[in-house]
């Protein structure tokens, strides 16, 4: 019988790629279809069993907290703080929060800053058959990315981590790295005291895999890191058209209830106006009280925030427009985002 499953969201990393937007807030929070991130990571969570989730927090502390504890309620999760006044690291962050990951049969550690539509059922089924500490979960590497990866044997142990970590040895398989771990509460035991700041991949697990402790699971799935303007606009989009399967994401698909404006790829959050005169080209979406006005357009994918005004002669599209974020008369923000008085590129592609 499976216990009790406790998820620890990691989200306490600076975002530094996608400055000036983490400047307004923590990348877990950055809203992705009108929805903090973080929130389709606590759906996600939920949905495999979980009942309890930790949240780590460093940068702009009181917004993360804030922003976690409204999407836990949603999630059905309690919810534990684990403040950072100094970032500790994947290994840290378990270690400073030991007390609130108590009594878990099985850990789930996530990073806060990705969207991605992993089967946890099946990865945690896989940890438990294995009997390892820790699994990492795997998957191909993104088409033209260059992220370290994780190569393992012909078992499916973990042998070596970003070409130098690990004992090694030949034919093995490389993988990339998700940022979702599962963990045997057992691995907590094998963190140090010190230093403060350690590095799980890097620190503790190298020891495991001389022992065969450490697993790969090999999964699919959308993945995206939301690691740049352009994979962050991606990531808008991709949930926009459908790219990104909502089936497992239970209570955060942010389409729910909207009214579709006349024809499909039009979505309308209650309180959204859209003057007579305004231009919309699908796919769109409204958040609740914006406001579109005459000879303004928006489309093909643009995503305008809860409060947004997209003014008369303004033209929106490859775009996400962050919730109060108004655009001037005439304004063009096209392959971009706009947060308050930022206006931050998105180069097409991704």
């Amino acid at each position: 019988m499976a216990g009790d499953i406790v998820a620890m969201v990691l989200c306490a990393g600076l975002g530094t790629r996608l400055r000036p937007l983490t400047s307004r807030l923590p990348k877990p929070a950055v809203p992705v279809c009108g929805l903090p991130l973080v929130r389709y990571a606590f759906a996600l969570l939920a949905g495999a069993g979980a009942r309890r989730v930790v949240v780590n927090v460093h940068h702009l502390p009181e917004r993360m907290a804030d922003v976690a504890t409204a999407a836990s309620r949603a999630a059905g999760l309690d919810l534990a703080i684990s403040c950072e006044p100094v970032i500790a690291g994947t290994g840290g962050a378990l270690r400073e929060a030991r007390h609130a990951l108590a009594g878990a049969d099985a850990i789930v550690v996530m990073n806060g800053d990705i969207l991605f539509d992993v089967d946890l059922a099946a990865a945690l089924a896989a940890h438990r058959a294995a009997g390892a500490l820790a699994t990492m979960v795997l998957m191909p590497m993104p088409p033209g990315a260059s992220y370290a990866s994780v190569e393992i044997d012909a078992t499916g142990a973990v042998r070596r981590i970003a070409g130098r970590f690990g004992p090694g040895g030949e034919g093995l398989t490389p993988w990339h790295f998700t940022g979702v771990h599962v963990l045997s509460p057992a691995l907590l035991e094998r963190v140090p005291a010190v230093p403060f700041e350690i590095d799980v991949n890097r620190q503790v697990y190298p020891a495991l895999m001389a022992e065969g402790l450490v697993r790969g699971h090999v999964t699919g799935g959308y993945w995206n890191d939301l690691g740049t303007p352009e994979r962050y606009l991606a990531a808008n989009e991709d949930v926009l058209t459908g790219r990104v399967p909502l089936r497992r994401f239970h209570g955060a698909d942010p389409f729910a209830g909207l009214d579709l404006f006349g024809h499909p790829g039009v979505w309308m959050a209650p309180g959204a106006h859209v003057d007579a005169g305004a231009v919309l080209h699908a796919p769109v979406y409204v958040g609740a009280g914006a406001r579109l006005e005459a000879g303004a357009t928006a489309g093909p994918f643009a995503i305008i925030g809860d409060g947004a005004r997209v003014a008369a002669g303004a033209k929106l599209a490859h775009a996400v427009l962050w919730d109060g974020t108004a655009l001037r008369p005439g304004e063009e923000v096209v392959h971009a985002v706009a947060a308050g008085d930022d206006r931050v590129p998105a180069a097409a592609g991704r």
